[in-house]
């Protein structure tokens, strides 16, 4: 005869092994976290690309269509006619509805509105 309370045991005993297998998992996340708050550990930066075209592909594409035709988001051709370089740049900048703030700054900002706003 088997004895039933075998299985709640193992169980426990996984589950016992599993919190502190976390728990230290999660101290030494406290810890990298510290580190990063206090301007230590390394730091993640985003890369941002040089040509529009490129700032493009890497953050507008999935929304805005490989043939700028539109998708989730407008469509981007002939957009020029409606807005200005100024306006593109705003949005960019601050996000608008459901598109998010992006990080194009400076010189690529600039870049990047103008082509835009030249597409045809």
């Amino acid at each position: 005869m088997k004895n039933p309370i075998v299985p709640f045991i193992v169980i426990m005993v996984f589950g016992i092994g599993l919190m502190f297998m976390l728990s230290f998992k999660g101290i030494g996340d406290a810890k990298e976290h510290a580190e990063e708050k206090n301007g230590g550990g390394e730091k993640k930066t985003e890369q941002t690309a040089s040509k529009p075209e490129d700032i493009y592909k890497s953050t507008c594409i999935s929304c805005h269509g490989d043939q700028y035709q539109g998708g989730m988001g407008p469509k981007l051709k002939g957009i020029g006619s409606k807005l200005s370089e100024e306006q593109i740049k705003e949005t960019i900048q601050n996000g608008k509805g459901a598109m998010p703030p992006q990080p194009v700054e400076g010189k690529a900002l600039d870049a990047m509105a103008k082509f835009i706003h030249d597409l045809k």
